[in-house]
C-alpha cells in the first residue's frame, strides 16, 4: 500500500474543524493582496485569479464535503480542497515570505494578505489541493452534484439505503465516493463500519434498513467524536492555527 493511501487525507472532522476556527478571524477582514507562488493549484491563471480576490470582503466560511467555503461578499466563493496534504492556516503575525517574519509554515502556496493584520496562507507539501473561483450559481450546481451530509438530519436510514440499494460497489468504496455521500474517506468509512459490525467488502446493495440505520448512527457517532477531538493527526492535517488533531488515540479499526 502506497504511503499516501496509508495516510489518507483531511476528511469531514478535519474540514470542519478549520472551518470553525477560520469562522471565528476571517469574516469582516478584506482580502489586501494575493501571493501565488505555486500557480498550479489554481482553477485559472494568477493574475486573474488574484485580480478576482484583491479588494473582496470575506462574509463568512463553510463546509460543503471535503470543501472549505471562503464566501466573499459579492455572493462568489473561492473553494479550497485541501488534497492529501494541504493546510489552511491563520497566521496572525508576519510569515517567512515577509522579510519581518521570524516563523512560520512551510511549503506555503497561496497567501492572502487581510486587513487588521494577519494572513490567510494555503501551505501544501506535495500540491494535491486545489483553490477554485465560483459564483454563487455554478457552486450550487457543482454541490448539487456530490452526495448527501451525513450530519443532515434529513439524511435518513431510509435514504441511505435507498441510495445504496443502486450499487454493487463494495460499501467501504461507496462510502468514498463523494457523489454518494461526502465528507468520508479511508479513516472514517473504516472506524463506522467497525462499529456497525458491516463487513467492508459487503456489496452496498445488500445491506437492509437494520444496517443502515447502524452504520448511519455509526457514522455521526464517530464524526461527530472525531470533530470534538478537532480531528485525527496521522502525520500531516493541522487545524487553522496550526495545532494537531486529537482522535487518532481513538481510533479502532484504521490503520489495524
Amino acid at each position: 500500500m502506497r504511503e499516501d493511501a496509508r495516510e489518507g487525507m483531511p476528511e469531514l472532522p478535519e474540514v470542519e474543524t478549520v472551518v470553525r476556527e477560520l469562522s471565528q478571524v476571517l469574516p469582516g477582514r478584506g482580502i489586501q493582496e494575493v501571493g501565488v507562488i505555486f500557480p498550479d493549484l489554481l482553477d485559472r491563471p494568477p493574475s486573474q485569479f488574484a485580480g478576482k480576490l484583491k479588494g473582496s470582503l470575506i462574509r463568512s466560511v463553510d463546509r460543503r464535503g471535503k470543501n472549505i467555503l471562503v464566501i466573499l461578499s459579492d455572493s462568489s466563493l473561492m473553494v479550497v480542497n485541501l488534497g492529501m496534504t494541504g493546510r489552511l492556516l491563520f497566521h496572525p503575525a508576519p510569515w517567512p515570505g515577509d522579510p519581518a517574519a521570524e516563523k512560520g509554515p512551510t511549503h506555503v502556496a497561496v497567501s492572502f494578505s487581510l486587513q487588521s493584520g494577519g494572513h490567510l496562507l494555503y501551505a501544501d507539501s506535495r500540491r494535491f489541493g486545489s483553490l477554485r473561483l465560483f459564483s454563487s450559481g455554478d457552486w450550487a450546481r457543482e454541490s448539487a452534484r456530490l452526495g448527501p451530509e451525513p450530519l443532515d438530519p434529513g439524511l435518513t436510514a431510509r435514504g441511505l439505503q435507498e441510495r445504496m440499494s443502486r450499487s454493487r460497489s463494495p460499501i467501504r468504496s461507496w462510502l468514498l465516493d463523494q457523489t454518494k455521500i461526502v465528507g468520508v474517506g479511508n479513516i472514517y468509512a473504516s472506524e463506522a463500519l467497525f462499529r456497525a459490525g458491516i463487513h467492508p467488502r459487503r456489496p452496498a446493495r445488500s445491506l437492509d434498513r437494520q444496517d443502515s440505520r447502524r452504520l448511519l448512527g455509526a457514522l455521526r457517532d464517530v464524526l461527530g467524536e472525531a470533530i470534538g477531538a478537532r480531528g485525527t493527526t496521522l502525520r500531516d492535517y493541522r487545524t487553522a492555527s496550526g495545532d494537531r488533531g486529537d482522535f487518532a488515540p481513538s481510533l479502532r479499526a484504521y490503520g489495524r
